[in-house]
């Protein structure tokens, strides 16, 4: 599978994220939570929570994802991965990053599931924010570079994020993402 170069950075940047994040908690549990860490009747709730988080991070991905390849592409010749048409219909409709939405749950998901204090409390929403500013540095000049004043009108009518409920089912329903009802 061809991936470009911007795709691989992201990968990256996501194994080294979780990895180094999980590790670097692992070690501030035991030299600055040792008094504070989870029983194992505590960390039965942070892994269920984890659980459905989880949940919720594949379903909103895996919408997103799909309605993104109908929506985003044009022609057979497009890179898996990659878009060469604006999705702007479906869930792309009511926020301009439905995936990275979701997606911006991942770190907190993992961490819940490890049960780790400081994964939760410190790693996981330093992540989170990481994530956020990549989007407004990288992913956003990105698709104004491919799309150029397609892409800016759309910026003006489409909130980058969006809480409304009628989005939100969206972002949790295949047809709804991908604009088929």
């Amino acid at each position: 599978m061809k991936v470009s170069k911007s795709n691989k950075m992201r990968m990256v940047t996501w194994i080294i994220m979780l990895a180094g994040g999980a590790a670097l908690s692992f070690w501030m549990d035991r030299v600055f939570f040792r008094s504070w860490m989870f029983d194992l009747y505590e960390h039965f709730f942070s892994l269920a929570a984890g659980i459905v988080l989880s949940r919720f991070v594949i379903i909103v991905s895996r919408n997103t994802g799909r309605a993104l390849a109908r929506l985003g592409r044009e022609g057979d010749d497009v890179p898996k991965m990659e878009t060469n048409r604006l999705a702007n219909k479906g869930v792309y409709g009511c926020m301009r990053h439905p995936m990275h939405f979701g997606l911006l749950f991942f770190p907190w998901a993992v961490a819940l599931l490890f049960g780790s204090p400081s994964f939760i409390l410190i790693i996981a929403p330093a992540e989170m924010i990481f994530m956020l500013i990549m989007i407004e540095l990288v992913e956003e000049p990105e698709a104004i570079r491919k799309f150029g004043d397609a892409y800016r009108a759309y910026q003006r009518q489409v909130p980058m994020f969006n809480l409304r409920p009628s989005c939100l089912r969206r972002l949790l329903n295949e047809d709804l993402a991908a604009g088929r009802r």
